[in-house]
């Protein structure tokens, strides 16, 4: 009998797109729950996805530097978080809690729904 060879999933090897970063931070941002660290550790998988020094170059940040802020062993300064977002070639947005997104296909509950006479 042959033994199963297992490898540890990296998700970096997965993010191969600016859309499929955006999406994957999109996610961890709803999961989060105010986690700073679990924001930072997301983004530091997008960075290894594109390229850690290329990363840090573009935020103006020591290589170093940037794997410590995005380690996910804590929350970095909200200023580290914007210019590597920008590093990423991502955006942030607001939107009030509890609104549906743009392109939802669900219908918005505060608009009037037409009924068919029976």
């Amino acid at each position: 009998m042959s033994k199963t060879i297992t490898t540890r999933y990296d998700v970096a090897e997965h993010l191969r797109t600016p859309e499929e970063m955006a999406a994957y931070l999109e996610a961890c941002l709803e999961k989060a729950d105010g986690d700073a660290a679990f924001i930072a550790k997301a983004l530091g998988d997008i960075a290894r996805a594109k390229g850690m020094a290329q990363v840090a170059k573009e935020a103006g940040l020591s290589r170093e530097s940037l794997y410590k802020a995005l380690s996910g062993e804590r929350g970095p300064d909200f200023d580290t978080i914007l210019k590597v977002v920008g590093a990423l070639g991502l955006k942030l947005h607001v939107q009030a809690a509890g609104s549906r997104l743009r392109g939802s296909t669900s219908r918005s509950s505060s608009r009037p729904t037409k009924r068919r006479a029976a």
